[in-house]
């Protein structure tokens, strides 16, 4: 049987004469949540989608009487989609073997954690968000080198300072098992954010 997800007891690895207790604590909280992401897939997309959209609600409270204020839902789904299919199961896997290459009991591993995220990942990961959200549009490699010249450096600087004090919190402090949820619970204004730059 599968272990049960993050929610429920987990389940006891045998103790190893090999492992210490660093490592024995990582691989338990693996094989944890371990078969997890389904439902933080679902998670992050409900919270992508809800990012959109708040995005639409604060644009549509600046506009003058009178104009329209009909929510375009195309958006939301455009979120949701890449909200279930990238940023859930690469942010539960990312999670895991960050957990196994650097134990919290290795030297300096709450530095060479934050450092692997803020400048390892987030760049790559807000190039996917850029191009994923450029097909869902349905437009050319030329939009998307547009949007790369126009929009990703000023996005870039924003996600250093709005995310690394949340993940120097998240892949430190935060349990394993409810990274994901922290995450996609900051994720909803940042999504919020990144909306606003693709109009």
């Amino acid at each position: 049987l599968s272990p049960p997800c993050s929610y429920g007891l987990p389940h006891r690895l045998p103790a190893p004469v090999s492992l210490g207790p660093g490592a024995r604590r990582s691989l338990e909280r693996t094989r944890w949540t371990r078969g997890c992401f389904p439902p933080r897939s679902a998670c992050s997309a409900v919270l992508s989608a809800l990012g959109s959209l708040l995005s639409q609600v604060i644009e549509r409270s600046r506009r003058k009487p009178g104009t329209s204020k009909s929510v375009d839902l195309s958006g939301p789904l455009r979120f949701a989609i890449y909200g279930f299919l990238f940023t859930g199961p690469l942010s539960h896997y990312f999670y895991l073997y960050l957990e196994q290459l650097i134990p919290p009991d290795a030297a300096f591993a709450v530095i060479k954690r934050l450092l692997v995220d803020r400048l390892l990942v987030a760049p790559p990961f807000l190039v996917l968000f850029f191009f994923v959200m450029n097909l869902l549009e349905g437009k050319d490699l030329s939009a998307f080198t547009e949007k790369m010249r126009s929009s990703y450096w000023a996005a870039l600087k924003m996600n250093w300072k709005v995310w690394t004090p949340v993940q120097f919190v998240n892949v430190n402090y935060v349990p394993l098992q409810f990274r994901v949820l922290f995450g996609n619970l900051v994720a909803l204004f940042w999504f919020a954010y990144l909306a606003s730059i693709k109009k």
